[in-house]
């Protein structure tokens, strides 16, 4: 029998299905450091953050432990890391609604969408210019599965598409070409919007920096939907006031929920959004299958699915 240990949110428990061969068992996240002794599996159906060290500190029967989210930062402490377990993630299943985001909100920008609600709310008629996305350029830092789903989409809206990764590569189906993400600055002002998709890892850290805003065009626009600390912040903020870029999109940011003293929330040339960009209304479902798909393996001593590397911080593709 292969014990189950399924973290849910207090308030948002879910049933559990009947799998032959299988011991389903839930908790809360404030529960798993005393329940996780039981458990060979850990499922996080959470996306709830904690400090996990004394889970790991109990986890002697833990063999395997599959994350909700494709990013794995807020789980891969230097426990995790070092540890035996295999890790696997959540990605793909969340592809298509972060492109959809991400092409919502380059339209709405480039649109000029969220001043026009503004005159609506304040009942003023005012004509504004806007612009569009035809043969602009745009450039994904992070080809993925979730890079490589947005370059899809804004590539069916007629942008062009480069990629930004670890090192320069030939261009593929989804992208004209593959930078060196080490070399951001030197190219940074070609684009007109650019996407930031890469994992939170100790290279990502702060990748968009003031040289890399100071490299932008004044016209230019940031989406951020990978994680908050990839941007320095509070350079961003200074960047959007000032006028050096034109416009941002950002889901994610250092500090979540983001303070009401961030200068960001009166910016506006910004659009804002609680860490919704994945959001779907089939992805508890979505997330069950891969989970369930990857459980049948485990089951029958097959490789596993989405296995992330652990030293490297994401799935190696």
């Amino acid at each position: 029998m292969v014990n189950v240990l399924v973290v849910e949110s207090g308030s948002d428990r879910k049933s559990l299905p009947a799998i032959d061969g299988v011991d389903f068992r839930s908790c809360a996240m404030d529960e798993l450091a005393g329940a996780v002794s039981w458990a060979e599996v850990l499922l996080f159906r959470t996306f709830e953050s904690a400090d996990l060290r004394d889970v790991w500190r109990n986890a002697e029967n833990l063999r395997w432990i599959h994350a909700s989210s494709a990013g794995v930062d807020r789980l891969l402490d230097p426990v995790l890391r070092e540890g035996p377990w295999l890790l696997t993630n959540s990605g793909g299943i969340l592809d298509r609604a972060i492109a959809e985001y991400v092409a919502a909100g380059i339209l709405a920008s480039v649109k000029k969408l969220p001043q026009a609600l503004r005159r609506q709310r304040e009942r003023v008629w005012e004509h504004r210019g806007t612009n569009g996305i035809q043969g602009r350029h745009a450039l994904v830092v992070g080809p993925g599965s979730i890079g490589r789903e947005i370059a899809r989409v804004l590539g069916a809206l007629g942008m062009r598409v480069d990629a930004s990764a670890t090192s320069r590569r030939p261009g593929d189906a989804e992208f004209g070409q593959i930078l060196d993400v080490h070399e951001l600055p030197s190219y940074a002002g070609e684009y007109d919007v650019i996407v930031l998709a890469a994992p939170l890892t100790d290279r990502t850290r702060g990748l968009v920096d003031i040289e890399v805003l100071d490299a932008m065009r004044p016209d230019a626009g940031l989406v951020n939907i990978a994680r908050g600390p990839v941007v320095d912040e509070a350079a961003l903020s200074g960047a959007l006031a000032s006028g050096a870029i034109g416009w941002a999109v950002l889901d994610v940011f250092e500090v979540e929920p983001l303070p009401e003293t961030s200068p960001l929330w009166d910016l506006d040339n910004v659009i804002l959004t609680a860490h919704l960009a994945g959001d779907a209304d089939d992805f508890a479902e979505r997330l069950w299958q891969l989970f369930e798909d990857n459980l049948g393996r485990y089951l029958t001593g097959s490789p596993l699915a989405n296995v992330v590397d652990k030293q490297a911080g994401y799935v190696r593709r």
